[in-house]
């Protein structure tokens, strides 16, 4: 029975899986990040490289048994030559061809064997998408924190901060958010004197935010929700929820049905963002059942490699791969 390779190569880990044609899971690999403009191109191949061997090895599989392999990438990624990833994986042993595809498409086949419908992603940047017989049709944002990812880790994250320096400025009212982000960054709140007019805590805070990358803002996401009881955190909140559903909307306008899948942390794990973009859908989608939350595109990227090697994934196949794959990563 022919067996493919899966990879859902994310910014924060690589995940790698063997399937065979009836969707069954054979063997799981995990590494580091996997995203070659976060990563770099060589870091990006070595994690690769290492959840395929770990696949590999736990499938008991050579890869030269598989027939082709697909990787799903985020972002300008996508648009890059296949060639070194090829490369990598030939040198693995692989003799099929190998596709690089969306992350967005495998988020929403982990959701879904459907070829229509939504997904909605937001982790450390934002973006959403409508479906149309399996492949994108429309794409709203994830254009990076300097442009755009409006309601992602890292616009949140950057409002955060915003409001503690506002506040420790007399700029904007006081929060819970700024012992919560100066204790995040091991600054002492208690902090005395002054350097060159201003308080010393917000001297050292401003260099230590500004010697970050900006995308590494969304670290401080989590201090939000974590005080979403505190007026200027749950504002917060609640424009990141309003950002994410304006940008839903851009790919729904004239919705047709079809399922909706959120992903990302901050739609997986942040109840109050998620709640609030679900009661915004059109009647249209939310006739449909409530999203469907997954966690990463593994499951999408196995639908994937079948869909590319002519399968039709049905409900009983991506049944199998959901339920094997969970085995195989519980194990």
């Amino acid at each position: 029975m022919p067996t493919f390779l899966a990879v859902d190569a994310g910014g924060t880990s690589t995940r790698a899986v063997l399937v065979d044609v009836s969707g069954r899971c054979l063997g799981y690999g995990q590494a580091g990040a996997g995203n070659p403009v976060s990563r770099g191109i060589e870091g990006a191949l070595a994690s690769l490289e290492h959840a395929v061997r770990a696949a590999m090895g736990a499938a008991g599989s050579p890869a030269e048994g598989c027939a082709s392999a697909v990787v799903a990438m985020a972002g300008a990624s996508v648009h890059s030559t296949p060639g070194p990833l090829a490369e990598r994986l030939r040198r693995l042993g692989l003799k099929g061809g190998v596709v690089i595809d969306a992350d967005l498409l495998a988020m929403f086949f982990s959701g879904t064997y459907q070829p229509d419908g939504y997904a909605l992603v937001a982790g450390t940047g934002a973006v959403a998408a409508r479906i149309e017989a399996g492949r994108l049709g429309a794409v709203a944002d994830g254009t990076g924190w300097l442009l755009g990812d409006d309601g992602s880790g890292y616009w949140i994250g950057h409002h955060v901060v915003r409001a503690v320096v506002a506040a420790l400025d007399g700029r904007g009212p006081k929060t819970a958010l700024t012992s919560a982000l100066l204790t995040a960054l091991a600054l002492d709140p208690a902090g005395v004197g002054r350097h060159q007019g201003r308080p010393e805590t917000v001297q050292r805070l401003i260099h230590e935010l500004y010697a970050l990358r900006p995308v590494e803002l969304s670290r401080f996401a989590p201090l939000a929700f974590a005080a979403a009881e505190d007026d200027v955190a749950g504002l917060i909140l609640d424009r990141a929820a309003a950002a994410l559903a304006g940008t839903l909307a851009a790919v729904t306008d004239g919705a047709v049905p079809g399922p909706v899948v959120f992903g990302g942390s901050i739609l997986t794990r942040g109840v109050r963002v998620a709640a609030a973009v679900e009661a915004s859908l059109p009647p249209v989608l939310r006739s449909g059942g409530a999203p469907v939350l997954v966690s990463d595109g593994v499951v999408g990227a196995a639908v994937l490699v079948l869909r590319h090697a002519g399968t039709a994934v049905d409900a009983d196949i991506f049944g199998r791969i959901s339920r094997t794959l969970q085995a195989l990563r519980a194990g």
